[in-house]
């Protein structure tokens, strides 16, 4: 029936219109499901559960690229001429712009009082000091520094030292600074399992031409994936709990967090910290891995203070890419 209406149609038309019969099959309902699947996974990826292989959690870290699976669906759905699976696609498109359509296309924020700068530097890093120099080029306020070596943190802090008198370094995480820094002391965000000598959280206060500060640097465990045992987060949902609970009970009103946090912010393992701060409004910045950036698992985020932008920075010998941003404070 649906085929004799097509030729019916183009019959109307004139011997020089040919149209192509449109398509209703099996297939563009199974092209329109998926589509519309696309779509649910993307609003409702809460729903995901994390209790095999915390399967929630790895569609979190990686939530923007859900939305390849679109032009996807639509070279198949336009090689079936399917209108179904046209149609459907409306759901996920409609669905990824409202998510991060604004991150895509959002401007700098103009008001800005300083800017923070967050690098892993990688312990494996073969030119130390050429990443120091090019960290001191961005002209941040605050840098903050993961996987510093004991033979590493000398040469940062020579290169450092002109433009930031003030550091202070605890385990293998840092913060440089041109304002005073007080009140400088390590938080503990180690897991249990975890044995001694991990010192990756430090707390300090630094002295802003608008007020005190509290600065936090830290350095969440890394994540791993299997094939037995899915997305291994367990130590770095952990040691998040105890970053919450660190930020929870600070005293100072504005917090700014600075760090590694292996992971995005979607990732619902972040919660016990993310939902206490506000994050960047804008610019994807993927910061790892540095040879092709999928995601921005270094994290720059405030409490009663603003990111008004974060962008990131050039490559360097760390297999992190520098972020920075500015802070409305």
């Amino acid at each position: 029936m649906v085929e004799q209406a097509g030729k019916a149609i183009s019959g109307t038309r004139g011997a020089g219109a040919r149209w192509l019969p449109l398509r209703f099959g099996v297939g563009e309902r199974v092209l329109g499901g998926l589509a519309v699947v696309v779509g649910c996974l993307l609003v409702f990826h809460g729903a995901v559960p994390n209790a095999v292989g915390r399967l929630g959690s790895l569609l979190e870290a990686f939530l923007p690229w859900v939305g390849l699976a679109v032009p996807v669906l639509m070279g198949v759905a336009l090689l079936r001429r399917s209108v179904v699976g046209l149609a459907a696609l409306l759901v996920p498109v409609v669905a990824w712009v409202s998510l991060f359509g604004g991150l895509a296309f959002s401007r700098a924020g103009s008001e800005y009082d300083i800017t923070a700068l967050q690098h892993n530097v990688s312990d494996e890093n073969p030119d130390p000091t050429g990443t120091a120099r090019k960290l001191a080029g961005a002209r941040a306020d605050l840098i903050a520094l993961e996987e510093l070596t004991p033979s590493a943190v000398p040469l940062f802090a020579e290169v450092l030292a002109s433009d930031y008198p003030h550091h202070a370094v605890i385990g293998t995480v840092g913060l440089w600074s041109k304002y005073p820094l007080a009140d400088i002391r390590r938080v503990d965000i180690k897991p249990a399992g975890i044995g001694e000598g991990w010192e990756r959280g430090l707390r300090a206060t630094a002295g802003t031409p608008q007020g005190d500060v509290a600065v936090y640097v830290a350095h969440l465990p890394s994540v791993r994936l299997s094939p037995s045992k899915g997305f291994g987060s367990a130590w770095r949902d952990e040691s998040a709990v105890l970053l919450g609970a660190a930020i929870a009970a600070e005293p100072l009103d504005r917090v700014i967090l600075l760090g590694d946090l292996n992971s995005t912010v979607d990732d619902r393992g972040l919660s016990p910290v993310s939902s206490q701060l506000d994050s960047p409004p804008s610019g994807f910045a993927f910061s790892w891995p540095a040879a092709f950036p999928l995601a921005r698992i270094d994290q720059i985020m405030t409490r009663a203070a603003s990111v008004t932008h974060v962008w990131t920075l050039p490559t360097t010998g760390s297999d992190h890419m520098p972020i920075a941003a500015r802070i409305r404070l």
